[in-house]
């Protein structure tokens, strides 16, 4: 008995440690929490709202009907007045009128569809919401500006009237053989160190942090939020069903548990004579 609830417990234990294995597998960059609640219809609505306001100008979300937003509290009326600009039908698809061929002209390459953006990038929400707060000045960019998460971003930062503009601050670290040995805020003392250590010794400058230089239309508190809606938005159209998934799987695994426990009491009752 004691083997089988130790099994189970395993096995429970591998599924709850899946996210955390996949967030820590990942790229170097540290993610900041978006911490969405997919159960807030109005953090959802908010989302939709600057989502076609600032980026459906460039990215659709072509997988997408707008009927979808019925399910988080608005009407059709709601949805023809505040979600709809063009000639577009609340049962019909989140695209945009400007051709792939003509965007990849002009910006060279198309802007992408957002619709599975909070499953395909690594991070989901988190990613989202981190991209959307990490743009900077950045003078050897085409469009003025790169992005902490988004190394050589190539498109403009869109929210900035909202968020305003933000300078990055270096450090300039020093590698050998992969690992960071040392950490200096002055470029000419980081430099002298890894001269003083000989060839093998790499100088890298990486952004330690941005600083506001610019305020825009919102506090960072306020800004903060709109990204977290934005986050909310796009992470709720990636996948519609998902609370309702998790719903169902928390019954599921119940079910087995049960399940598991019962069979095993019954098979040894039936085989108890063979023993």
């Amino acid at each position: 008995m004691n083997k089988l609830f130790g099994v189970m417990a395993l096995s429970l234990l591998s599924f709850a440690l899946m996210p955390l294995t996949a967030t820590a597998a990942g790229g170097e960059v540290k993610l900041q929490q978006a911490n969405v609640d997919l159960s807030n219809n109005a953090a959802i609505q908010r989302g939709a709202k600057y989502f076609v306001n600032y980026c459906m100008g460039c990215h659709s979300a072509q997988y997408v009907r707008y009927k979808l937003f019925t399910e988080v509290g608005l009407t059709e009326d709601d949805i023809e007045d505040n979600l709809i600009f063009t000639d577009g039908k609340v049962g019909g698809l989140m695209k945009i009128a400007m051709p792939e061929d003509d965007a990849a002209r002009w910006f060279g390459a198309a802007a992408p569809d957002l619709t599975l953006t909070a499953r395909i990038k690594h991070g989901g929400a988190d990613w989202i919401y981190s991209y959307l707060k990490g743009f900077y000045t950045d003078p050897s960019r085409p469009l003025g500006v790169n992005n902490t998460v988004f190394a050589n971003v190539g498109m403009p930062h869109v929210l900035w009237r909202l968020q305003g503009i933000q300078d990055p601050v270096y450090k300039y670290e020093v590698h050998h053989e992969g690992h960071t040995v040392a950490s200096f805020d002055n470029e000419a003392e980081a430099e002298a160190y890894a001269k003083e250590r000989g060839e093998t010794y790499r100088l890298e400058r990486v952004v330690d942090r941005l600083e506001l230089v610019q305020p825009g239309s919102m506090t960072p508190l306020e800004y903060d939020q709109v990204a977290r809606d934005l986050a909310t938005f796009l992470t709720f159209i990636a996948e519609p069903m998902k609370l309702e998934r998790q719903r169902i799987g928390v019954w599921v695994l119940l079910f087995l548990i049960v399940f598991t426990v019962l069979a095993y009491f019954m098979k040894k009752e039936w085989w108890k004579d063979v023993h």
